[in-house]
C-alpha cells in the first residue's frame, strides 16, 4: 500500500529531515524585530524552496509585512482540497544568558532539538512539508489537493493575515484547514486541540499631578494614581474570582455533561500541574475544575502593573500616572466588541475626576469550537493514532488563534490542531525544545492524515 511505503520512506529519511529542520532553526526569523526583515525573508525563501522539492507549486507573495509562503499541489478532480497553515516567524529569544546553547545555534541533546522556534511552529510546521514531501517521492503526488499557507507575522499578531485571506479566497478555498501549533495532552498522549478562547487585551493609564510628589509632604493632598488604578482592578473580580462586568457572562453557555465526562476521563492529574507550575494551589472561579476553567470559562487578568518607585530601597513618592496592561480571554459566543465596552464603561464610570484615565485596546479576537464529528476531525484521530500508536486526547486551548474564525468566516471551512510538541517545550522562554521523537511522530501522523482525507469525499 502507498500509506505503508510513505510511511517507511519518512522513517529511512529521519536524517535527512532533521538536517533540513537545524537549517530552518538557525535562521533568526524574529517577526517582532526590524532589523531582522533580511531574517524574516530568507526563511520565507527557504520554506517555499522544500515546498517546491516536495512538488508543489510556491509562491512567496508580499504584503504589507512581512510575507505569505502560498504553495499548491494543483487541481484534482476527486477528493477534498485540504489547506496546511502554520508560521515560520519566531518570538524573540528574552534573556541569553538563559539559553544553555545560543538559540539559533540549534543543539541535540536528551532526545530533543533546543532551539527557538523548534517547537514554536518550525519544527510542527515542518512535519506537513515532510509528508507532502514523502508522498510525492513515494507516489509521485499527493494523495489529495493540498495547500498550505505559511505566515511570517504569527508571533506579531498576525496584522497582515486577514487581508490576504480576503483577497485570495479562491486560491485558499478549501474543505479543512489543518494546523500543528498546539501540544500534547503529556509527554505520551498526542492531542486535538478542537477549541480555543477568545481574546480582549486593554492597557489601563491612570494620570495625576504632572510630575512625580513627595509622598510625605503631598500625600492626602492630591489623588495618588496607583492607588486608584489598584482599586479599579480589584473592582473587577469579587473574592470567588468570578467577573464584575455587567452582562459578561450573558452569553456564556455551560458544556454540555459528554464533555463534562470526557474532561474528568482525560486522565489530567491536577496536583501533578500545579506542581509542575510551582503554585501554593489551585485558584479561580468558584464551582469549576481546573481543566473546566482552562479550557470553558472566560477569565480576566493582570498581565502587568507599573508605576512610581521600581528600583531597589525605598522611594517616597506619589506618581505622576500608573497603568495596568489585562487580557480577558472569551468562550464561544461571547462578543469581544460587547465585552470591551463594557470594560470600558465600567472603568469609566467608576473613576473620579481627581484623575485622568485613557484605555487602549491592544487586541480583540473571538473563540472558535471546532465540530468533534466531522470527517477531517475523524481522519486526524485515526491519524494521530496511527502516528504515535496512541489514540489522540480531545482538548481545548485556553490561548487564542485568531486565524481560527478568520478561516470559518471568510473560507466556509472548520479547522484541526494536531498537537505534536510537549505541553512543557518552553513556548516563547528560553531552551525551547522539540523531542525528535515526536517530530519524526507527527511527520507520520501529517503524512497518515493526507491519506485518510483521500478516502473523503469533497
Amino acid at each position: 500500500m502507498a500509506m505503508d511505503r510513505v510511511v517507511e520512506y519518512i522513517d529511512a529519511h529521519q536524517d535527512e529531515s532533521v538536517e533540513q529542520l537545524l537549517e530552518l532553526l538557525r535562521i533568526p526569523s524574529i517577526s517582532a524585530q526590524p532589523d531582522r526583515s533580511g531574517d524574516v525573508a530568507d526563511a520565507a525563501a527557504w520554506v517555499s524552496q522544500r515546498l517546491g522539492e516536495a512538488g508543489l507549486t510556491t509562491e512567496v507573495l508580499p504584503t504589507a509585512g512581512h510575507p505569505i509562503v502560498f504553495a499548491d499541489s494543483g487541481p484534482r478532480d476527486d477528493g477534498p482540497t485540504v489547506l496546511v497553515y502554520g508560521h515560520y516567524d519566531v518570538q524573540p529569544i528574552g534573556d541569553p544568558d538563559k539559553w544553555v546553547t545560543p538559540a539559533f545555534e540549534p543543539a541535540v541533546r536528551d532526545g530533543a532539538i533546543f532551539a527557538r522556534g523548534a517547537a514554536d511552529d518550525k519544527g510542527q510546521m515542518f512535519t506537513h512539508i515532510r509528508a507532502a514531501h514523502a508522498w510525492h517521492a513515494v507516489a509521485g503526488g499527493l494523495p489529495v489537493r493540498v495547500k498550505f499557507l505559511i505566515e511570517g507575522e504569527e508571533e506579531t499578531g498576525s496584522p497582515n493575515v486577514e487581508p490576504f485571506v480576503r483577497a485570495h479566497r479562491e486560491r485558499l478555498a478549501c474543505d479543512c484547514v489543518v494546523i500543528s501549533d498546539t501540544a500534547k495532552l503529556d509527554p505520551e498522549t498526542p492531542a486535538i486541540t478542537y477549541g480555543t478562547k477568545g481574546l480582549v487585551y486593554k492597557e489601563v493609564k491612570v494620570f495625576g499631578p504632572a510630575k512625580d510628589l513627595h509622598s510625605g509632604s503631598f500625600g492626602g493632598s492630591v489623588a495618588n494614581p496607583a492607588t486608584i488604578l489598584t482599586g479599579l482592578v480589584a473592582a473587577l473580580k469579587d473574592e470567588h474570582d468570578r467577573i464584575l462586568l455587567p452582562g459578561f457572562y450573558d452569553d456564556v453557555k455551560a458544556i454540555t455533561d459528554t464533555e463534562r465526562d470526557a474532561m474528568g476521563g482525560s486522565g489530567f492529574d491536577e496536583a501533578a500541574f500545579i506542581e509542575q507550575l510551582g503554585a501554593p494551589c489551585a485558584f479561580g472561579e468558584a464551582g469549576y475544575t481546573v481543566l473546566e476553567r482552562r479550557w470553558t470559562r472566560p477569565t480576566l487578568d493582570v498581565n502587568g502593573l507599573y508605576g512610581g518607585y521600581m528600583g531597589e530601597g525605598a522611594a517616597t513618592v506619589i506618581p505622576a500616572s500608573a497603568g495596568v496592561k489585562l487580557s480577558m480571554r472569551l468562550v464561544l459566543d461571547q462578543d469581544p466588541e460587547r465585552i470591551s465596552r463594557a470594560f470600558d464603561d465600567f472603568l469609566r464610570a467608576r473613576c473620579p475626576d481627581t484623575v485622568r484615565m485613557e484605555i487602549e485596546t491592544h487586541g480583540s479576537a473571538g473563540a472558535y469550537v471546532a465540530p468533534l464529528d466531522s470527517e477531517a476531525m475523524r481522519a486526524a484521530s485515526r491519524a494521530l493514532a496511527s502516528g504515535f500508536g496512541r489514540e489522540p486526547a480531545r482538548v481545548r486551548e485556553g490561548g487564542t488563534l485568531p486565524i481560527l474564525p478568520l478561516f470559518k468566516r471568510e473560507l466556509g471551512a472548520e479547522s484541526v490542531m494536531m498537537g505534536f510538541c510537549r505541553s512543557d517545550c518552553n513556548l516563547h522562554s528560553p531552551n525551547e525544545f522539540f523531542h525528535l521523537s515526536d517530530f519524526h511522530a507527527g511527520t507520520r501522523s501529517a503524512a497518515h492524515f493526507l491519506g485518510n482525507m483521500s478516502n473523503h469525499s469533497r
